[in-house]
């Protein structure tokens, strides 16, 4: 009895592991508008409400649909924002016309802007791609304040057939980029890189990613068109149950059919419709299907069905269960090869109904295990190809301090997140989403889901991994470990609580103004960080993606320099990387864009933009400043040359500062920013001569301390008068003010002419 008890048990288990999925059989369509409201317009075959064409069709004007009757075929746009309607999801999306913009374009209008969404129900969806057509040019989406998105560059490919051979973007006359979600509003514009056309044609768009890349349409024939196809996501802003139908009874709260949320709602499992109306979510009745249960009868009931035996004695049928609940346990099929068939006698007695339960609770059991095994797989699967095996074999080879890196598992992190909550975000960008969690030892830590790493970067990602877990520096962020076990590799850092440098930069902050000797100080910490990865670590590591937001302050204010998702090391006697363009706009190196190698002097200039932010408080990239100064190393080197440069000073910095070391850090600057990369110093080299600016600071501190006792206050040298210069080089032998004869009267002139004309 027993043998046949687990045979039977056994064979359930069996039937289960064969069991697929059935697509379900769709019902007649059924209008989603209101009743005795109007429900297509030409090609749009169902306007659902809230939308709507006639007055008391929509729920408020964002809703109101205008049908056009005299375009053959009639075209459909949304009444506030003018945008063509394509297609109108009841299920929150909405398919438009997007504008395309323009430049230098003949027979094209030039300025036309994708519209302005703030205030609307309307969202531009993450489904889209942020697009341009172009050789050598940077295409960039800005906010209404000038602050930049999103943005690509395209390299310029002579023979001008790279999109044509791939049909995707990767860069070649074609770019494309991810844009920001819950986007409402923003403008395109576009500047010119290193030696390209300024005059050339080019035109950016936002556009569905899906039909970009499935659409057979050339580039010259985009470049034909004036509008693509956009996908906008829709909500209620209020969800006031009085503008609903749905919500005109108070029955709606015991409706199963519809599930709500603070602002859109949905027709429960089993249903479909239009969750908007008062009886709108209707059964899909699934024995509809003459074939759903085979031999058996099939019997629906709101939200599922389930199939019975036939009312037959002795009658030896195949068993089939089915719970929509449950939509991976499927009939099995007469007559099918490779599936074992399980045949079950059931007698018309008095316990059938027991026999069904049994069957159903096995069925329930089976579905357990399977569910649990299937997880198991799908771990072990993501764990191979994450290259979980290769950092167990480093981590298991003696070589490494297996403390330094931990293997989390995703039900830690998922705990630590709140399964990966929206209210835990704390940063997001074009490398990935950051978490902050609570571990179960209490720790705060960072959680960084990246986006989904291709299969040819995983055994360099482990690669990172391993080495950038043995960094052990106080000015870089700490990795703790990693989570193998999803699609998307997990990495965890350590937490610094109080933001990055540039929103301190930019963004006044009365409890922790940005002092000049704070500046000075973070400053040399990040060079110190990024000089210990260029030459002091186990192998030389280039960041890659240097900028203000990429550097964190902790508890005290020290700098951490974090986000090494575009990092990579190389081996000692390396002197540069080939790769695809990478980085961020305003800190991009133009000779890597040119070359698509990346050295340590790439790194340097991205440094040196930070300097220029530090000294300045300007943004990296502003179209608030003119053309050619929008990026902020082009306006920093400009301004010194034409001797502004305390023109163009932070008002902190004048407050705080001396001259000599701003001179001094202005002057490093714009070595770093120095077009020919074997002309800028390395990082070592910045991070000595900032160490020794501020010895000197601190020397020129005491020596003035002397000087307030010595003399009387009248007697006392004005802070900015020149023959307070007394600074020297670290990167020079020599000392005592000659180190800036050859340079301090083209930057001092202007302002000592003024003071005297004064």
């Amino acid at each position: 009895m027993r043998g046949r008890r687990s045979s039977r048990r056994m064979d359930i288990v069996q039937i289960t592991l064969f069991l697929w999925y059935m697509s379900a059989v769709g019902s007649e369509e059924t209008s989603l508008a209101k009743p005795n409201c109007s429900s297509r317009c030409g090609s749009v075959t169902q306007i659902p409400y809230p939308f709507g064409i006639e007055a008391g069709c929509y729920l408020d004007d964002w809703f109101q649909i205008i049908c056009d009757n005299s375009a053959s075929p009639p075209k459909a746009f949304l009444n506030v924002t003018g945008l063509e309607v394509l297609e109108i999801s009841v299920e929150g999306t909405l398919k438009v016309e997007s504008p395309i913009t323009f430049s230098n374009c003949s027979n094209k209008p030039v300025g036309r802007q994708t519209p302005n969404l703030e205030g609307s129900p309307f969202v531009f969806s993450m489904k889209n791609r942020f697009t341009s057509l172009s050789c050598g040019e940077i295409a960039l989406m800005t906010s209404l304040d000038g602050s930049t998105i999103a943005g690509c560059l395209s390299i310029c490919d002579d023979s001008s057939t790279s999109y044509l051979r791939t049909k995707s973007c990767i860069g070649m006359n074609c770019c494309q980029t991810t844009i920001t979600p819950y986007l409402r509003s923003f403008n395109t514009s576009f500047g010119v890189v290193l030696n390209a056309d300024r005059k050339a044609c080019k035109y950016a768009f936002l556009v569905e990613h899906d039909w970009f890349t499935s659409n057979s349409t050339n580039v010259s024939a985009i470049g034909e068109m004036d509008y693509v196809p956009m996908v906008l996501e829709w909500h209620v802003l209020d969800l006031n149950y009085t503008k609903f139908d749905i919500y005109g009874t108070n029955n709606w709260r015991d409706d199963k059919s519809t599930d709500c949320s603070s602002s859109q709602c949905f027709c429960s499992k089993g249903h479909h419709g239009n969750p908007y109306l008062l009886h709108g979510c209707q059964d899909i009745n699934e024995c509809d299907d003459p074939n759903r249960c085979g031999s058996g009868i099939c019997v629906n009931y709101p939200g599922g069905f389930k199939c019975q035996l036939p009312d037959q004695r002795s009658s030896r049928v195949t068993l089939a269960i089915i719970d929509w609940t449950f939509p991976s346990l499927v009939a099995c099929r007469e007559n099918l090869e490779g599936v074992m068939r399980f045949s079950a006698s059931f007698s018309n007695d008095n316990n059938i109904e027991k026999k069904r339960d049994t069957q159903n609770k096995n069925i329930w059991w089976a579905h357990k295990v399977i569910k649990k095994r299937k997880d198991i797989k799908r771990k072990e699967k993501f764990f191979r190809q994450n290259g979980g095996l290769v950092l167990e074999q480093q981590l298991s080879s003696g070589e490494l301090n297996v403390e330094k890196v931990k293997l989390f598992n995703c039900k830690e992190l998922e705990k630590a997140t709140d399964h990966f909550n929206a209210d835990r975000v704390i940063g997001q960008g074009g490398q990935g989403t950051v978490y902050k969690g609570m571990l179960a030892d209490g720790r705060i830590v960072a959680v960084k889901k990246p986006k989904i790493v291709e299969g040819g970067e995983v055994g360099q990602f482990i690669n990172e991994i391993v080495i950038l877990s043995q960094i052990s520096h106080r000015n870089v962020v700490k990795l703790l470990g990693c989570c193998l076990e999803t699609e998307v590799p997990l990495l965890v850092y350590e937490f610094i609580p109080n933001g990055t440098l540039f929103q301190y930069i930019h963004h006044q902050n009365e409890e922790f103004p940005l002092t000049w000797e704070t500046r000075l100080r973070v400053s040399i910490e990040v060079a110190g960080a990024l000089s210990y990865l260029h030459s002091a670590a186990s192998f030389p590591i280039y960041h890659r993606d240097v900028k203000s937001s990429n550097i964190l302050l902790d508890e005290k204010y020290r700098a951490k320099v974090a986000d090494f998702g575009t990092s990579r090391s190389i081996s000692i006697d390396q002197t540069h990387l080939t790769t695809l363009v990478r980085g961020t706009f305003g800190y991009l190196d133009p000779e890597y864009f040119q070359s698509s190698q990346f050295t340590e002097k790439s790194d340097v200039y991205s440094f040196g933009v930070i300097l220029a932010e530090l000294l300045t408080g300007q943004k990296p990239v502003s179209f608030m400043r003119s053309p050619e100064s929008r990026c902020l190393a082009t306006y920093f080197l400009l301004s010194m040359e034409d001797n502004n440069l305390f023109a163009i000073l932070d008002a902190q910095v004048m407050k705080d500062g001396g001259k000599d070391e701003i001179v001094a850090v202005a002057i490093l600057a714009k070595k770093c920013l120095n077009l020919n990369g074997r002309k800028r110093p390395t990082m070592k080299e910045v991070a000595v001569e900032l160490e020794g600016i501020q010895l000197s600071v601190k020397a020129s501190d005491v020596k003035q301390k002397f000087a307030e006792v010595e003399y009387d206050e009248g007697q006392i040298t004005e802070p900015w008068d020149v023959s307070s210069l007394s600074i020297g080089s670290c990167m020079d032998s020599g000392t005592s003010s000659s180190f800036f004869e050859s340079k301090r009267d083209s930057i001092y002139n202007p302002i000592i002419h003024t003071k005297r004309r004064a």
